[in-house]
This record gives structure tokens, sequence and C-alpha cells, in this order.
């Protein structure tokens, strides 16, 4: 495991061996990310990250506002195209794949996007159909038992004739979980899945993430702020800052370094002067506008 796009990591060559599998960890990662450098509007706000996720492992994301990790995510699943470097996931690099290898690594992975996404004028269960209509040839009634399927794996079974906005919020990240599991995917993305919640029922979407990556398997990719989620689903870690990763490894490392900057994040402790993280969020705010 290599890291880097930052200074005194955490960890630059080790993982704790107990996070995944031992035959996991000799297949190799099923992402790799090398050099990664994403700008909006000529300025670059990724500098040059390098990282694996590891099969069969849940690796969080966790930084502040506008430290680049929603961008991060993105680039990974191919939403945003990277200045330079390469992303791989299962040996292909997404970065310079062709629409074929993309339709076929998009079988491969599910999103799930921050507030759920689900499309208003569609019932639930249609919205989790979405992704068996795109890419398979099922026949409705296979894909009516898989959408109940899907619902009951993340507990909201007999919901599918409801409409999104008939939902709480735990409800449609629920919602948009089945969606992203629809097509059985290897990895799943979640964008700040507790984000907006109150503390029990984002407590409940921690228990899920953790029986959903224990019944199937899977390896995870989740970016979030929420400090109490992040330490209790994640196997490692990576902090990011003003586009840099400033510590990446397991958990508990993460949380006991002594790095300066590892622990005023962890510790909540306001900067001196925020003109320089004034300027970074800028950059995004200024490019995302330009998109």
């Amino acid at each position: 495991m290599a890291a880097s796009g930052g200074t005194n990591p955490v960890t630059s060559g080790s993982v704790d061996s107990g996070s995944v599998a031992s035959g996991s960890v000799a297949s190799g990662p099923i992402i790799s990310a090398t050099d990664l450098r994403v700008g909006y509007g000529g300025r670059e706000v990724l500098h040059g990250l390098t990282f694996d996720v590891r099969r069969g492992e849940t690796l969080v994301i966790i930084g502040g506002s506008g430290s680049g990790k929603s961008t991060m995510l993105r680039t990974l699943v191919g939403l945003e195209k990277p200045a330079s470097g390469q992303v791989r996931i299962a040996g292909v690099d997404i970065t310079r794949a062709g629409a074929r290898e993309m339709d076929a690594i998009r079988k491969r992975i599910g999103l799930a996007f921050q507030g759920g996404a689900l499309i208003g004028s569609l019932s639930v269960g249609e919205n989790i159909a979405l992704p068996l209509l795109e890419h398979t040839t099922l026949e409705k009634s296979t894909i009516e038992v898989m959408v109940r399927i899907k619902l009951e794996q993340v507990g909201l079974s007999g919901f599918e004739n409801y409409n999104p906005s008939q939902l709480s919020g735990g409800m449609k990240k629920r919602a948009a979980f089945a969606r992203a599991m629809a097509l059985d995917p290897e990895i799943l993305f979640f964008d700040e899945p507790s984000a907006g919640l109150d503390p029990i029922t984002a407590a409940g979407i921690d228990d899920l993430i953790l029986s959903l990556k224990k019944a199937y398997s899977l390896s995870m990719v989740v970016v979030t702020h929420e400090l109490a989620s992040a330490f209790l689903i994640a196997d490692r870690i990576i902090l990011i800052d003003r586009g840099n990763i400033v510590a990446i490894g397991p958990a508990e490392e993460v949380r006991n370094s002594s790095q300066p900057r590892v622990r005023q994040f962890l510790d909540r402790v306001a900067d001196s002067t925020q003109d320089d993280g004034v300027d970074h969020l800028r950059m995004f705010t200024e490019g995302i506008g330009k998109d």
C-alpha cells in the first residue's frame, strides 16, 4: 500500500493484516490511484495522490469542507476526469478506458449519492430497477423480484410503490443503497451516507454499511466528515487536507496519530488563520460553477 500527496502519512507501506482476509490481500488491490491530479479552471485541487483500496476492505476518506474528498470520490468512479494520473479498477485504467470498458466497469460498482439522488417522478421500486433496465436484459418479472430483494436487504421491504417524497431522510439513504446494489457490485461508493441525519438514524446507517460488508464481502469507499461513523466502519482511513493526503492507515493508527494536522482535525481545533482554507475552498466553488 502506497500513499503520497501529503507529508508524514501515518503509514506509507503497510496495512494491518487483520483488516482483510489473507487471500484477498494476496489478490492485490481492487482500486489503485497513481499520481492523481485534478484541477478546475487551470488550478489544481488534488495534488498527485497515490493510494490503493484493497479487496474486501472499507476505506473511509475524511477531511474538512473543500479539502478535496468528494472530488476524489467523483474521480474514482469516473465522473471527474483527472488532468493526469491513473485510476485502475480491477486492473482497468478508467482514465483511458473506452465506452465498452467503462460500461463493464459500471456494472461492477455501485454509487450512493449524498442526498440519495432518487428520481422524484419514479417510485422507489422504479428507481432501484433503473440499473437493471439499463445494463441487463432481464424480464420485467425478474427485475420486480430483484427490486423486492434489494429493498429487503436495506430494511425497506414493502416500500417499492412509495414515492421518494414519502420517505424520511434515512429511508431515502437506504433506498439509494438498494439502487447502488442492484447489479450486485463488487465495490460500493458512499458519499456522506449519514449527512443530515439525526444520531439514531445515522447509527442505523452505520450498522447497515457494516452488515452489507459482512454479508456480501464488498469493498467499500466512504466519504464522510462524521468522525464517529468513520472510526466505526473503517478498516483504513485517509485524511485529505487541501488536496493532499496527510494521513493514511488503519483506523486506530490514524486515531492515535501525533501528526499535527491530523490532531488538529480530530481534536476540532480551529485554524489560527483561515485565509489559505478559504482560498482553497474558493477553487472548488469557482471550478464547479464553470462546469
